[in-house]
């Protein structure tokens, strides 16, 4: 913070004084008397614009932002072509973290002392931190503003193709548009997920207590022996449940077993060495493979879009239901 600048005695005396006495206590650290000094100063000499600027120079150390921006205000008032109100201005703005109307004081300051390359380094770094701060804005409202359905929305026609029923295209759509949105509210809240797989239960026919609507399977994905197990179990379950579909999520890291990109090459995977998470749909009558890219952005965990796999290439689970050799009502 720049220290205040004395000015040549005006006005009378005593409110001279009390300037300097003032200046003395701020150079020394004791804001709080230094501004108690130059306030009885104002009341002397209430047009002198040094007086508002050093109080507002004491006001904004003593954390006084309100009073501190006042002062800085009266201060361009009494005197508009004096970089120093602009200066105090800005500094105040940027306390606030108002980092766009801080820069805009500075660039004002800069009018009147072009030379200033204290003002230039600020309107710099905070033009800067502004970038930054709206940044930081955007991924806080995508991570708030998790809208799945609408991305989802252009599946619709092939739910309704394969199930043509629309309570039944509704029933699957609402299913995928649930989990997914839990599970990017759990990896932005962590950055971490259990893989389990979800499942759509039959509300007439399912026995709930002995079938849950969520399996956890953290070991599925270890080796070759496990995979197979898991993939013989959860078959079984989707049978003995009456499950109408599946949706299994687990995180990229968790796979060890099978490789669904490690050696697939940028043609098939094009999403690098992305962290994330899988999102695979099983029915008897549609499959589908999602992956949810994650970066890290301000700070923040942040899901990219989902993007659509061919189940085909990339399956975490073979086949998990039979397809029906006819749709029944």
């Amino acid at each position: 913070m720049t220290e205040a600048v004395p000015v040549p005695p005006s006005g009378a005396e005593g409110g001279v004084s009390l300037k300097d006495q003032g200046n003395e206590f701020f150079k020394s650290g004791n804001y709080l008397k230094a501004a108690a000094l130059y306030t009885q100063a104002i009341k002397q000499d209430p047009s002198n614009p040094t007086l508002y600027s050093n109080r507002s120079a004491a006001f904004l150390h003593l954390v006084k932002l309100s009073k501190s921006l006042a002062d800085a205000e009266t201060t361009i008032t009494l005197k508009p072509q004096w970089e120093k109100g602009y200066f105090r201005k800005g500094c105040v703005l940027e306390a606030m973290e108002r980092y766009d109307d801080a820069v805009a004081a500075f660039q004002a300051a800069l009018q009147y002392n072009p030379q200033n390359a204290e003002v230039s380094r600020k309107i710099k770094r905070l033009t800067q931190l502004a970038r930054d701060k709206k940044r930081a804005q955007e991924v806080e409202t995508m991570r708030s503003n998790i809208d799945i359905r609408k991305h989802l929305d252009p599946m619709k026609p092939e739910l309704t193709k394969h199930y043509g029923t629309e309570e039944s295209c509704q029933d699957i759509f609402n299913f995928i548009v649930d989990v997914m949105e839990t599970a990017i509210r759990t990896w932005h809240e962590s950055g971490k997920l259990d893989a389990r797989v979800n499942f759509l239960l039959d509300k007439q026919k399912t026995d709930t207590e002995k079938h849950a609507p969520i399996v956890n399977i953290d070991k599925a994905f270890e080796s070759p022996h496990t995979h197979s197990n898991c993939f013989s179990f959860l078959r079984q379950y989707s049978v003995d449940s009456f499950s109408r579909a599946a949706l299994l999520v687990t995180p990229k890291s968790s796979i060890s077993y099978p490789q669904v990109w490690k050696g697939q090459g940028p043609r098939k995977w094009k999403h690098g060495q992305s962290d994330g998470f899988f999102v695979q749909l099983e029915s008897p009558l549609l499959r589908k493979l999602w992956f949810v890219p994650s970066s890290s952005e301000k700070g923040r965990t942040l899901c990219k879009d989902p993007e659509v796999l061919d189940v085909g290439v990339h399956e975490l689970l073979p086949r998990l239901f039979k397809q029906p050799t006819a749709i029944s009502n």
